[in-house]
């Protein structure tokens, strides 16, 4: 039997319900692999043993002649912003460390309520603020990939899902959960040769989700393929009445209705994702990406969305905003990290609580949001801010009068060096340049793997749809995926 690691969770399902091997075996193959890359950091926290419970509740129900549940015995990774029942759940921080949540988040729920087991928590900038998991309390994560120039420097593996992105291409598990505010699941996935989907902003609960911009927060799924993310993403969505953001709706069944046939469909090539000092090799993909939807039957046509420059500078005044609202209930009294120095008063408390609980991302993002909300400031920034989102949003309203689908890179470059950009927040803060308009916009977006830069590193193409559409983003990413053939993976060094 070939390594069962090497299978996404289609064949593994396929493979558990047609009895080509057990739940177990399938747990177990992925449990000494987790095991075996303790060089990448991917996991805050392994549990093996929820993995082998699912697996053995997977095997009983197939012996007994019992149908097995949609995502029966598929062991995936949870970032670790999930809260999960008495597993520790830290969002990478030092604030939360120790933390053990005695509820489920949603999410997690339903892909337990689905059959899946938890390989373990999977690591991530700290509060999911940062670009290259080099943010987390736990230390950063490294990627699998190298580049085959010959240089051998450690690689980010993107933020803040950098753990799930790094543990799918790694094959330690074969699918997991992320978190995407202004791109974090969809720039991750490019870095590392995986593909990732944001969804529609409400698709997915927010409920048991460690908070950081509200407004712009989404769990997504992150797998091998695309139809891997559709299965996923099936079990993670529908209505939560404990989330007031979440959408009344559904669920549809989009691996049922997964077509490469993108015949009567527009795509949009937006004329501003043209940025001054592209590389090459990016702009190369982008075309190469148009050609492949015009095979696949689309008709390409090029659109405008002005207010684009806009996107990021307004998403760093919104989401660090609605960070030092939420963060403001890491205090030191009720939960978490406290310290609480001889002689200390509260407000003493909460200062030295906060400096030793938050990391130097988090605390700069709190004193930027803090700075944009305060008297004086709110009109001239946050009121602004958000007037330019509507814009934004505006923008893609009158795109889609002339087309079903937007095409762009997901990310400015292929993946960088750890340590690269560490010391320039704005570089930093560049890496989302393309994925931030769709998420203020709320709209759904997804990465997939394209091609290879000249260091044979993976590039990413995003593919973003109209509110709801997951299907035709789903479709659209199908089509590229079958004509890529991407079939790199990052040679084992770990």
């Amino acid at each position: 039997m070939s390594d069962l690691t090497n299978l996404g969770v289609a064949a593994l399902r396929k493979g558990i319900r047609e009895g080509d091997f057990s739940a177990k075996e399938v747990a177990d193959a992925f449990v000494v692999k987790v095991s075996q890359a303790k060089a990448l950091n991917a996991f805050i926290v392994e549990t093996p043993d929820h993995a082998m419970a699912a697996a053995r509740e997977a095997d009983s129900a197939r012996a007994a002649g019992e149908p097995l549940k949609p995502l029966a015995g598929i062991p995936i990774g949870m970032k670790d912003l999930f809260c999960t029942r008495g597993v520790q759940t830290t969002a990478a921080s030092h604030m939360l460390e120790g933390f053990t949540p005695v509820y489920e988040s949603t999410v997690s729920q339903k892909l337990w309520d689905a059959g899946a087991g938890m390989l373990g928590k999977l690591n991530l900038d700290q509060f999911a603020m940062g670009s290259s998991n080099e943010t987390s309390y736990f230390g950063n994560v490294v990627s699998p990939w190298r580049r085959a120039d010959g240089g051998n420097a450690p690689l980010a593996p993107g933020g803040s899902s950098g753990g799930s992105s790094a543990a799918i291409a790694a094959r330690l598990c074969p699918a997991a959960t992320g978190t995407d505010t202004g791109g974090s699941i969809r720039q991750p996935a490019a870095f590392t040769g995986i593909s990732g989907i944001k969804p529609t902003y409400g698709r997915c609960s927010r409920w048991g989700v460690v908070a950081f911009a509200s407004s712009l927060d989404q769990p997504g799924p992150m797998a091998r393929d695309v139809r891997d993310c559709a299965i996923m993403l099936e079990a993670m969505s529908g209505f939560d009445p404990k989330d007031a953001t979440s959408l009344k709706l559904d669920v549809p069944k989009w691996e049922d209705n997964l077509s490469g046939d993108l015949r009567g469909k527009k795509v949009g090539i937006p004329r501003e994702y043209r940025v001054d000092g592209m590389p090459s090799e990016i702009e190369a993909l982008w075309q190469q990406g148009i050609d492949w939807l015009k095979d696949a039957g689309a008709e390409v046509v090029e659109v405008s969305l002005p207010h684009t420059k806009y996107a990021l500078p307004a998403y760093y005044i919104i989401a660090p905003a609605e960070a030092s609202s939420n963060l403001a209930r890491y205090d030191g009294v009720r939960y978490g990290q406290r310290d609480l120095p001889d002689g200390a008063g509260l407000q003493d408390m909460y200062a030295a609580t906060r400096a030793a609980g938050f990391g130097p991302e988090v605390q700069r993002r709190i004193l930027i949001g803090t700075y944009v909300l305060s008297a004086g400031y709110y009109d001239a920034y946050y009121t602004q801010a958000q007037k330019v989102r509507t814009l934004i949003a505006r923008d893609f309203e009158r795109a889609w009068l002339d087309c079903d689908l937007l095409l762009t890179p997901t990310a400015p470059s292929a993946a960088f060096g750890l340590g690269e950009k560490s010391d320039d927040p704005l570089a930093m803060y560049l890496n989302d340049v393309f994925t931030v308009p769709s998420s203020l916009a709320g709209l759904p977006a997804m990465s997939v793997p394209g091609g290879l830069d000249k260091a044979g590193l993976p590039l990413g193409l995003q593919i973003i749809g109209k509110a709801l559409d997951e299907q035709g983003v789903l479709n659209a990413g199908l089509a590229i995926e079958q004509r890529a053939g991407f079939a790199a993976r990052p040679g084992q060094w770990w």
